[in-house]
C-alpha cells in the first residue's frame, strides 16, 4: 500500500487500498450492464450485437480499455457501447425502452443480489465480519456501486440510457427537439461532470435516491431474514 501523499495516489481518483474492491464491482457492473442491452435487443430481434459478439457474460469483450483506464484516474468511466439497430425491433419505440432500461436494471440486480447474499451470509452463515474488513468492502462495493450507476444511468441526460428511454418516449415533434438540442446537451453534461458544478447538480440526487433504492432493497428482504 502506497501511503497517503505517495506518488501513486497523485495519479489515482481512489485510495490504492480501495482500488480492487472498487474493480470488483465495477468492471463487472459496466460488462453486465452491456450485456443487458445487448441480450435484450438480441430477444426482441435485433441481431446486431449478436453477430458483434456482445451476448456474452465475458468481462473483456463489454470493457473498453480508456474507459477503465479512466475509472482509476479521473473517477469515472465508461464500456463500449452496444450496437442497436431499431429497425429490427416489431415496436420500435417498446423495444427501444426495454433494451434502453435493460442496462440500469442489471446493475439494480447485482447489487440486490450482492445484499441478498450479505444477509445470507451474516444472517444464516454465522459470518461476523470485523469493521472494515475485506468481506464488508467488498459487499460495500458491489451494492454501492451498482446502485449509483442504476440512478446514474437514468439520469435524463445524452448520452445516459435515461436519455434514450426519454426519446422513446416523446411525442414524435419533441424527439425531432430533443435531437436537435442533444449536441448541446451532452456539453453541459460534460461541463457538468468535469467541473464541482456537478457536485451541486448531482450530489442531491445521489445523496437522495441512492439511499432510498438501498432501503427500498432492504425492505424487500428484511422479512425474509425476520429482521
Amino acid at each position: 500500500m502506497v501511503k497517503e501523499g505517495g506518488k501513486l495516489e497523485r495519479f489515482l481518483a481512489y485510495p490504492p487500498d480501495q482500488i480492487l474492491f472498487i474493480a470488483l464491482a465495477l468492471l463487472p457492473g459496466f460488462a453486465l450492464h452491456e450485456f443487458a442491452h445487448a441480450y435484450t435487443a438480441w430477444r426482441f430481434g435485433d441481431p446486431t450485437a449478436k453477430r458483434e459478439g456482445r451476448v456474452t457474460l465475458n468481462l473483456l469483450v463489454h470493457l473498453d480499455p480508456i474507459g477503465t483506464i479512466a475509472v482509476f484516474l479521473l473517477g469515472f468511466g465508461w464500456a463500449k457501447p452496444v450496437p442497436v439497430n431499431r429497425f429490427h425491433f416489431r415496436r420500435p419505440r417498446l423495444a427501444g425502452v426495454l433494451v434502453t432500461l435493460a442496462g440500469p436494471l442489471a446493475n439494480l440486480l447485482i447489487a440486490f443480489v450482492s445484499l441478498f447474499l450479505w444477509h445470507v451470509l451474516t444472517q444464516w452463515g454465522g459470518v461476523v465480519p470485523t469493521e472494515d474488513s475485506a468481506l464488508v468492502r467488498m459487499f460495500d462495493a458491489l451494492i454501492g456501486i451498482n446502485i449509483v450507476l442504476f440512478v446514474f444511468n437514468l439520469l435524463p441526460l445524452p448520452p445516459l440510457d435515461g436519455y434514450r428511454i426519454l426519446e422513446d418516449l416523446a411525442p414524435p415533434h419533441l424527439r425531432v427537439r430533443l435531437t436537435q438540442l442533444e449536441t448541446y446537451a451532452i456539453v453541459l453534461f460534460l461541463v457538468l461532470f468535469v467541473t464541482p458544478l456537478g457536485d451541486r447538480v448531482f450530489g442531491p440526487i445521489f445523496s437522495t435516491l441512492v439511499p432510498s433504492v438501498y432501503a427500498g432493497m432492504e425492505a424487500v428482504l428484511r422479512p425474509l431474514f425476520g429482521l
